[in-house]
């Protein structure tokens, strides 16, 4: 066996700033008692029986000696990582002695986790109460945030009794209790954080040492890429990918990658987002890039869609972590798309096209390894899907009785970059109707189901028809503006069906005496785009759509102009 040189391979995580914070000294149990203590409920202790965890902890307490409490319940739901800096403050303004927060289970543990960290800092005492599979992720967040934070896991699941919630408390009290109170010398201890990944930090110079110890055949060195295969075996076992085999990102290939991108590669595009609270910035997306198989080309539109990603209506911190199994869906449109040549004619959203299978994988690259947003780690994704893999394709103006996205929200000669967090395509059906009445029916049903998250979260949707039923909608009269209006109107759930399943619904304030439940608020979360063959299957794509939004942007140059082609992003 023959060690290779190769030439150094970049680390697609960064650099890494292992931040460890100062825990706020813990009062005497006689300062415990005078109080008050905080009690803060994310709103997720409101449904099944998990609210009985504060009533045990308080009865426990008050057996204690411990009675002055303060309790407050606000969403982290929406909020960046500023603003739940801001609800800590807002808390610390009760004075209380200690804090508990709860409930890390699922989709606002990390979110959470940042406030509680944020509370710490300010000086509040602070203990978590995380549950399955939610404690893994608060504890990734805390290791790449914090180095150490204060959490009790209570084994529950919406299923769980009354009494087996009690007894779990009952079980936990002294740790509870222990992460208020324990001295300086000790408290350190209780919070340490134990998380089986990344226990090394990534090298200062931004190159991964560990390619220096692969080692090969010599007459693996006449193969083409010698060293791929050994390679991508370290990839995956460092949890830095996809699972796929990558291009490794070498410093050629990344200059090579940056032909036509003319930000700097520090730039900013995303503030501390995922697990590890790093910031996104172009050099993230390059070394993606690298790895997805990427042309340089490409670079102007992931720099665009991490911007809509950014902006604060797509709520891209509790996005990449989520328990949904969608993907974040990048759809182009306008004369760039066809210029790097984005496909959206006949399979668009399937296998056989580069521009489309790469650019939609350097995107979710990004948020495995610059985010640290790792699926069985710090990824909440119960059963997850193939559109985080990859979940990109144009629209391609040749095939549509209607104006493009961009041209709708621009004009033809500006391409624009919509990403939407959702679900993969939904299949409709219809070889058979003739009138757009018949067709329409079909939309309608497959707009949402009880499984759903539209069904008690109204929001943005996207239908992907195939041309021939554009075709026989525009033939009988239905413009974008009609077939929005009426699938608003039709699309909906009756009430008595949405009670005590699902999820605890987010809807507008207005919705509230709503009778049947729509799935969308306006004609306007009703996005439509002609796509694919001809034929009969068409395409629905359901929302995530927990305080997320569809979000359009214009692929612009670093001075703000409008792109007109792509030899304007050429470096000089």
């Amino acid at each position: 066996m023959t060690k290779t040189q190769f030439e150094p391979v970049l680390d697609p995580r960064g650099t890494q700033k292992r931040h460890v914070i100062e825990l706020a000294p813990r009062p005497s149990l006689e300062t415990l008692r005078k109080g008050p203590v905080l009690f803060y409920d994310n709103t997720k202790l409101g449904f099944c029986n998990y609210m009985e965890v504060f009533r045990r902890i308080k009865e426990n307490l008050v057996g204690n000696g411990i009675t002055n409490f303060v309790d407050v319940r606000e969403t982290v739901r929406g909020k960046d990582t500023q603003d739940l800096k801001g609800l800590a403050g807002k808390l610390a303004s009760y004075g209380p002695v200690a804090a508990v927060l709860a409930l890390g289970d699922m989709g606002t543990s990390p979110a959470t986790a940042i406030l509680a960290i944020a509370l710490e800092e300010s000086g509040v005492p602070t203990l978590y109460i995380t549950a399955p599979p939610g404690t893994e992720l608060v504890k990734a967040v805390a290791f790449y945030r914090a180095g150490r934070l204060c959490t009790s896991s209570i084994d529950m699941y919406q299923g769980s009794s009354v009494e087996e919630i009690r007894n779990t408390v009952d079980q936990q009290i002294g740790g509870i209790l222990e992460a208020l109170t324990l001295p300086p010398d000790r408290i350190g201890e209780r919070a340490a954080v134990g998380f089986d990944l990344d226990a090394a930090p990534p090298a200062e110079d931004g190159f991964l040492k560990e390619v220096h110890g692969i080692t090969l055949d010599p007459t693996d060195l006449l193969q083409p890429a010698a060293g791929i295969e050994e390679i991508t075996d370290l990839f995956n076992e460092l949890h830095l990918g996809d699972g796929f085999p990558v291009v490794p990102p070498t410093m050629t290939r990344l200059e090579r990658m940056t032909a036509y991108c003319p930000w700097a590669l520090d730039k900013i595009l995303a503030e501390e987002i995922g697990p590890s609270g790093r910031d996104i910035t172009v050099r993230d997306v390059a070394v993606a890039a690298v790895m997805a198989g990427c042309k340089p080309k490409a670079m102007p539109i992931l720099v665009a869609a991490f911007a809509a990603m950014a902006d604060k209506r797509y709520n891209f911190l509790q996005s990449v972590t989520t328990s949904h199994p969608g993907g974040n869906l990048v759809l182009v449109s306008g004369p760039l798309a066809r210029e790097i040549g984005l496909h959206g004619q006949a399979g668009c959203l399937g296998p056989g096209f580069p521009a489309n299978a790469t650019i939609g994988r350097a995107v979710n690259l990004v948020i495995i390894n610059a985010c640290r947003s790792v699926p069985g780690f710090s990824d909440l994704a119960c059963i997850s899907s193939q559109a985080e893999l990859t979940y990109c394709f144009g629209e391609d103006p040749t095939i549509t009785p209607w104006q493009t996205i961009n041209a709708e929200r621009y004009e033809e000669s500006t391409t624009t970059v919509y990403v939407l967090k959702a679900e993969p395509p939904h299949d409709i059906i219809d070889f058979l109707s003739m009138t757009a009445g018949d067709l329409l029916d079909g939309l309608v049903d497959c707009a949402t189901t009880l499984g759903s998250n539209n069904a008690f979260m109204p929001g943005p949707l996207v239908f992907v028809m195939t041309r021939d039923h554009a075709w026989l909608l525009n033939r009988d009269g239905w413009d974008k503006e009609r077939i929005r209006e009426h699938i608003h109107t039709h699309a909906f759930h009756q009430v008595p069906m949405l009670r005590g399943r699902g999820l605890v619904p987010v809807r507008p304030a207005s919705f509230a005496q709503r009778h049947p439940m729509p799935v969308t608020r306006s004609p306007r979360d009703v996005e439509i785009v002609v796509a694919g063959g001809r034929g009969g299957h068409s395409a629905v794509i359901l929302p995530w759509a927990l305080h997320s939004e569809a979000v359009v942007l214009p692929v612009l140059l670093p001075d703000g102009r409008v792109a007109r082609d792509m030899d304007e992003f050429a470096r000089r």
